[in-house]
């Protein structure tokens, strides 16, 4: 058997198979930011992944940024979200559950109520947002106090434990991409001068104290975490990733965490053997691997599994189209984030096609 189709382990998580669905923002919540139909269809279809990881899903109403985005703060979408989870185990699979915080990647044009906007520091990000009156600019965060730190950390280790009482697999701490865990490790964007700023260890206290915080509740074993070191989407600076995430792995050992789910990108920075020489536990590679490499890196022990996005997007039986070499559908871009099922829960398989 090749080792992509082999059976591994992520901490507590069995996997079937080294073929992970990757974290993909669709855009397809309901009114209530909950999953609908086609949202249990469209995870339900990929289930021969050996993981899957969800859309980034927020944990305080304040952390959501972006349209139709869901949640899992109340039972509307608590029970929605179970029904996500008990069609991809009636069919054999896998699932956890990133939480993301978009701190000031926010516009109120994308809340359905008023809520704040909150960040590190009170500092804007440069750039637009979608929204759907049109793009709209980022708005200005307010500095978040002790107490709104506090009550973050608690809304995601409360999510943690919301995900995992309707049975999901696990949890994945979204530490990447301009948001709110980001904000906090990088210098552009984190200018505070108390315990949660101003040295390394205090920039990386939120995101060590995030993961502790969840892990309590479901256990560290179910527990992962994404980065990306050096990324700069969502206007993030960081004057030395490399220390930052250096430090950062090694705190966090100790806690034996499920897995580290690594982006590579190309800005200089191997970020896949910075995790394999400081994080001791299980690695997720992602970014556009495809099938050929994603069997070098696991044969090279790079890593114990790898992510796939966007093959996943237009080719919901990713695996079986891997085993049996049949051709990858390409993706229709136009339809990545518009409502509804077309683009999302509307591709064939390939015996369907």
């Amino acid at each position: 058997m090749r080792k992509i189709f082999s059976p591994c382990q992520l901490g507590d998580i069995d996997l079937a198979n080294r073929i992970v669905m990757a974290p993909m923002t669709r855009s397809r919540a309901g009114a209530q930011d909950e999953p609908l139909a086609m949202t249990v269809d469209y995870y339900a279809q990929r289930a021969r992944a050996g993981l899957i990881i969800t859309e980034g899903v927020y944990p305080a109403f304040e952390g959501k940024g972006y349209a139709r985005t869901p949640g899992l703060i109340n039972d509307v979408q608590a029970r929605a979200w179970q029904n996500v989870v008990s069609a991809v185990h009636d069919h054999g699979g896998r699932i956890v559950m990133q939480i993301m915080h978009c701190g000031r990647i926010v516009s109120h044009l994308n809340r359905t109520r008023p809520a704040r906007v909150l960040a590190p520091s009170a500092l804007r990000a440069a750039g637009d947002i979608f929204t759907e009156q049109g793009m709209a600019p980022l708005e200005t965060p307010e500095e978040m106090s002790l107490d709104d730190i506090r009550a973050t950390i608690a809304a995601f280790a409360a999510t943690a434990q919301r995900a995992r009482d309707i049975g999901f697999d696990g949890v994945e701490l979204h530490a990447t991409s301009g948001y709110l865990p980001a904000q906090f490790l990088s210098t552009g964007t984190n200018q505070r001068q108390d315990e949660y700023g101003g040295s390394l260890a205090h920039r990386a206290r939120f995101v060590i104290e995030l993961l502790q915080a969840m892990a309590e509740k479901v256990g560290a074993g179910r527990v992962g975490m994404r980065i990306s070191p050096g990324n700069t989407f969502n206007d993030l600076h960081d004057d030395d990733p490399v220390a930052t995430y250096t430090y950062l792995l090694d705190a966090i050992g100790p806690m034996r965490l499920a897995y580290l789910h690594v982006i590579r990108m190309n800005n200089g920075i191997d970020a896949i053997a910075l995790a394999k020489n400081n994080f001791t536990g299980p690695i997720l590679a992602n970014e556009s691997y495809d099938l050929a490499e994603a069997e070098a890196a696991l044969a090279a022990e790079d890593c114990s599994a790898v992510s796939f996005g966007r093959a996943f997007i237009s080719n919901p039986d990713l695996v079986d189209r891997f085993e049996s070499g049949a051709p990858l559908a390409p993706i229709n871009f136009k339809t990545l984030y518009t409502p509804g099922p077309e683009g999302y829960s509307d591709y064939p398989a390939h015996a369907e096609g």
